[in-house]
C-alpha cells in the first residue's frame, strides 16, 4: 500500500506563510488526483486544494488566490505553498492521493496562525 507522510506544519503569524510537504512512498505522478484537506475541531474536513494528471487545480472558496498545489514527480512530492495566513486557517492538514478505485492517507501535520 502507498504510504504518504506530511511535513512543513507548525505555529504562524497572521500574514505569514508557510509551505507543507507530502512525500510518497510510490510514484506520485501515476496518481490520478492528489489533493490537501484539512479539519479544525468540531468541523467537518474540507477540501483545500486538488490537482489532475492534467495539471487542472481547483481551490476551497476560502483559500483562493493565497494557496497553490503543485508536484515534483522527480522527488515524489506534493507541495501546499501556503501565504496570508489567517487565524481561521488552522487547521490539520492532510495530504491525499487517488488512482482507480485506491485512495490514500497521510497522518497529518498540525498548523496554527496566531498572534
Amino acid at each position: 500500500q502507498v504510504q504518504l507522510v506530511e511535513s512543513g506544519g507548525g505555529l504562524v503569524q497572521p500574514g505569514g506563510s508557510l509551505r507543507l510537504s507530502c512525500a510518497a512512498s510510490g510514484s506520485i505522478f501515476s496518481m490520478d488526483v492528489v489533493r490537501w484537506y484539512r479539519q479544525a475541531p468540531g468541523k467537518q474536513r474540507e477540501l483545500v486544494a486538488a490537482m489532475i494528471r492534467a495539471g487542472t487545480t481547483n481551490y476551497g472558496a476560502s483559500v483562493k488566490g493565497r494557496f497553490t498545489i503543485s508536484r515534483d514527480d522527480t522527488q515524489n512530492r506534493v507541495y501546499l505553498q501556503m501565504s496570508s495566513l489567517k487565524p481561521e486557517d488552522t487547521a490539520v492538514y492532510y495530504c491525499n492521493a487517488a488512482r482507480g478505485v485506491s485512495n490514500y492517507w497521510g497522518q497529518g501535520t498540525q498548523v496554527t496562525v496566531s498572534s
